[in-house]
């Protein structure tokens, strides 16, 4: 504490610093729970896209066989290289909670593209079930990417608030606790001087 200058100064900074940090860990708090929450219910959801994803690679594994042995596997190559199964993408970032999360957007085509009818039909019902398992793998993509970027997000704030909470309001405590005792000590040393002097003017009349 013999670098803390015992000023009146220094103690308003002082409790306005406290001050402040108090009000930063409420609001902390609020921002963390509000994020678990939301981690939470991503959670259910990250289970069921991968679920959804699971499954998609299943039908679209069967498919693909289903189409070599059918129409045969250059059919299958012809069909794959010719029909993309995307339009366009691009990429977002939104904000939770003030938290940056990215988010990939997907343009699906529509519709049957030109040529595709000449093709087989079990070569047609595996493009479809790949179409799913890209779309499934979409929201697998973004589902996690959110969950992962919130969980960042949530031990970064607890991390925050632990150092607010075991730290920083600790050691303003203590160097306020000390600064008044300080002041306090002065100015019963300042009342004693002047009752001194008092005394001695008194007894010089």
């Amino acid at each position: 504490m013999s670098d803390i200058s015992p000023t009146r100064t220094n103690l308003l900074a002082r409790r306005s610093q406290l001050s402040l940090a108090a009000k930063g860990v409420d609001l902390l708090q609020k921002k963390r729970d509000a994020l678990v929450q939301e981690f939470l219910a991503l959670v259910h959801k990250a289970l069921d896209a991968r679920e959804q994803l699971d499954a998609a690679a299943r039908q679209a594994h069967s498919a693909l066989v289903l189409a070599h042995a059918f129409d045969g596997r250059q059919a299958v190559l012809n069909l794959a290289l010719g029909v993309p199964l995307v339009d366009d993408a691009a990429a977002e970032v939104e904000s939770v909670w003030g938290t940056r999360v990215p988010r990939l957007l997907v343009e699906w085509p529509h519709g049957a593209p030109a040529g595709i009818l000449a093709s087989g039909g079990q070569s047609v019902a595996a493009r479809e079930a790949f179409q799913a398992l890209a779309r499934a793998l979409v929201r697998v993509a973004n589902t996690e990417s959110r969950l992962r970027r919130i969980g960042e997000e949530i031990k970064k704030t607890a991390r925050r608030v632990n150092a607010l909470e075991q730290a920083v309001i600790p050691d303003l405590r203590t160097q306020i606790r000390y600064i008044s005792q300080v002041l306090d000590q002065q100015e019963q040393e300042d009342i004693f001087r002047l009752k001194r002097i008092k005394r001695k003017l008194d007894a010089s009349r």
